[in-house]
């Protein structure tokens, strides 16, 4: 065990970010990576807000992610799970039309009242709980790099040791442990709870509210 919890895991984790300059906005993966994204941002003093995505599992094996989908229709697959997974076509197109309208969903609730930070020239800093596969980070930022964020940085308690080779789509990888041997994100927190949609919705509100003009 690494971190006892979400929040503890966010305080180290902002501690690695401390020396970042110029104009940033922190980015929190829903449901798990908002709470520790919330804690870099409050760390920081700058902005947070989020980018939807949605891990695109396995029929047979939900948590493997065979890929992954974001909120302005960017997508990644994972070919080599697809195939080992021996996943049809019909079945990922399946997988994949649920999984679109969860996210359009969610992208409305977690958005509603609050207008998307504009990320011009900014750097954005996508924020997990933690990597496994990678394919939503991935997701994430490309997502980011398309709203025209000046530098996207990948940063996570927790991650493979392969992990940045994983995700070049990010300019920077800021991982506080990356060992050999991974199983899984949650057997590095002594309190991996799920997060609730009202916990994601409460963080953002009240950043929102104490976000300088």
């Amino acid at each position: 065990m690494l971190f006892r919890d979400r929040i503890d895991a966010g305080r180290q984790l902002a501690g690695r970010l401390a020396d970042l300059s110029g104009p940033v906005v922190v980015l929190g993966l829903p449901r798990g990576g908002v709470p520790v994204a919330a804690e870099v941002a409050a760390a920081l003093r700058v902005p947070l807000d989020v980018v939807v995505v949605r891990k695109l599992g396995v029929p047979s094996q939900p948590e493997l992610a065979m890929g992954a989908i974001g909120e302005d229709g960017t997508r990644v697959l994972e070919e080599r799970v697809i195939q080992r997974a021996r996943v049809s076509d019909e079945q990922l197109r399946a997988v994949e039309e649920r999984e679109r309208s969860v996210l359009q969903a969610r992208t409305a609730l977690l958005r509603r009242g609050r207008a998307r930070i504009d990320l011009t020239g900014r750097t954005a800093v996508v924020v997990d709980d933690g990597v496994a596969t990678g394919a939503t980070a991935r997701v994430a930022c490309r997502v980011v790099r398309g709203l025209n964020a000046a530098r996207v940085i990948l940063a996570a308690p927790v991650a493979p040791f392969d992990a940045a080779a994983r995700i070049p789509e990010a300019d920077a990888h800021v991982f506080l442990a990356v060992p050999h041997r991974f199983r899984s994100v949650g057997e590095h927190y002594g309190d991996f709870s799920p997060v609730e949609e009202a916990e994601v919705i409460s963080l953002l509100n009240a950043a929102a509210a104490g976000r300088p003009d």
